[in-house]
């Protein structure tokens, strides 16, 4: 029945029963609902931006840091929601500092209106800042993390 149909993948959940389908296929966005399966768009809007420093480095030491920071990527919330750093309370967090990404690698999760969605970042390279807290409200294009781009 899935294999007919253009689901990507669908979780339900109810108290303390949980099951995931999935189809092979990439860009695929979870989806939860109490109805019927319903399928999303994969959500990809995870636009990277350069960060501008916005005053004058004095020392040579801080021009060292002013442009490492201008080479950091941003990822953004490209939704309103609460960012989720793992999938579940009993699994390990998505990404860490210090953990290398490539992209299509899924780095959190935002849950909109009981809609799960994984957000994988546009670029490769070092996570060096989460700047979201685990279940924490974010905004349309909230910076979530840091990359260094490799």
């Amino acid at each position: 029945m899935i294999n007919k149909s253009q689901i990507g993948e669908v979780t339900i959940e109810q108290k303390d029963f949980r099951i995931t389908i999935k189809q092979k296929e990439e860009n695929i966005t979870q989806v939860v609902s109490h109805a019927a399966p319903v399928h999303m768009p994969p959500v990809h809007q995870v636009a990277p931006q350069q960060l501008a420093s916005t005053s004058q480095p004095s020392s040579s030491h801080d021009q060292k840091a002013a442009s490492s920071d201008a080479n950091l990527i941003t990822i953004k919330s490209p939704m309103i929601g609460t960012f989720y750093r793992k999938s579940s309370p009993d699994k390990p967090n998505f990404v860490e500092v210090g953990d290398e990404v490539n992209a299509g690698k899924v780095v959190c999760i935002i849950e909109a209106m009981k809609l799960f969605n994984e957000i994988e970042s546009e670029v490769s390279g070092k996570v060096v800042k989460i700047l979201v807290e685990d279940a924490s409200p974010v905004e349309y294009d909230q910076p979530l993390f840091l990359v260094e781009p490799s």
